[in-house]
């Protein structure tokens, strides 16, 4: 492990991939350029690859996901993996094991990579400090969403999603709106944005729904949902986490759609080739139209297909580092 960036070894490789925060662009086109080729394989009859025959790929989802975690599957055994789903409501850590004990027993296993996603910021950072403390730097960790922290792979799909219909990073001009205070996905798009030089990232939400200083992430605030999508290239729609939320943050899911739903009226202030992103689940009707969602400038259902695609570079470089 490089002790000046966790996720990398010591010869600058991915070792880890926790954080889109402080990865070099290099390693993020990097990825995105192994992805390439992967998208490929969806139209193939032979779809499989030898790329992680013989290594063990264990998903810890200690929060509940459908998306995330059967994409994560597909894409570990499109590369020949043996992959192991852990039933966390009925494993150890539900009769108190500690997050550290089962990383030891599964290590124990044989493990090679855990991917793992967990409701406390940190933890798959904390999985990855042990293994190097215990000398076990041959298994890897990849965080499928900590808290409200990061979501590193939706971010890298989503820049995937954006070169394949815009081509370049260094003209556009993005919007992120809704959620973003709870938005572990959020933090994770705008570091990859900047470090991927686009000039300029609005953030559209209530005062209520984002994070105290988030201007010093280098984002231009709008409360008002026209004027923020003026003339923008990528429009990146955030889910309503109400299972997030303390306290009353909104008045109603109502309101929140009349204000900063994406609508065609709204979509309409935005350049005419804009695209429009979700990470999913969506809530139609509360932060997005189903005229928009499944209209000609959505490319929601590709960003899918391109996860499977990314999270397998992700995999089979971590594999070869």
């Amino acid at each position: 492990m490089n002790s000046s960036n966790p996720q990398l070894n010591k010869h600058g490789e991915l070792q880890h991939l926790l954080t889109i925060e402080g990865l070099p662009r290099d390693v993020i086109i990097g990825i995105l350029d192994a992805a390439r080729p992967l998208t490929e394989l969806a139209g193939q009859e032979e779809k499989k690859l030898a790329t992680l025959r013989g290594k063990s790929v264990f998903n810890l989802f200690f929060e509940n996901s459908t998306r995330t975690r059967t994409t994560f599957e597909i894409a570990a055994k499109r590369l020949s993996a043996d992959v192991i789903n852990l039933n966390i409501n009925t494993s150890s850590t539900a009769k108190g094991e500690t997050l550290l004990d089962t990383v030891d027993n599964l290590a124990a296993m044989q493990a090679d990579m855990f991917v793992v996603r967990h409701a406390t910021s940190g933890a798959p950072h904390l999985m990855a400090r042990h293994l190097a403390a215990t000398r076990q730097d041959h298994i890897h960790v990849v965080n499928a969403g900590d808290g409200r922290h990061a979501h590193p792979t939706q971010a890298l799909l989503d820049m995937y999603t954006i070169r394949h219909f815009k081509r370049e990073f260094h003209n556009l001009t993005v919007a992120i709106v809704g959620d973003i205070l709870h938005s572990r996905v959020a933090r994770s798009q705008i570091h990859a944005l900047t470090t991927l030089g686009v000039p300029e990232i609005r953030a559209i939400a209530p005062k209520t729904l984002l994070p105290t200083g988030v201007e010093k992430m280098g984002v231009r605030v709008c409360h008002d949902m026209k004027e923020g999508l003026r003339g923008v290239d990528v429009v990146m729609m955030l889910r309503l986490q109400n299972e997030r939320m303390s306290g009353a943050l909104l008045p109603s899911a109502q309101e929140f759609f009349k204000s900063y739903g994406l609508t065609p009226d709204k979509l309409a202030q935005a350049k005419p080739d804009a695209i429009v992103m979700h990470p999913g689940p969506m809530n139609r009707g509360v932060e997005i139209d189903s005229a928009v969602a499944d209209g000609r400038q959505s490319v929601i259902l590709p960003q899918v297909t391109f996860g499977i695609a990314v999270r397998m570079a992700v995999m089979g470089m971590l594999a070869g580092n």
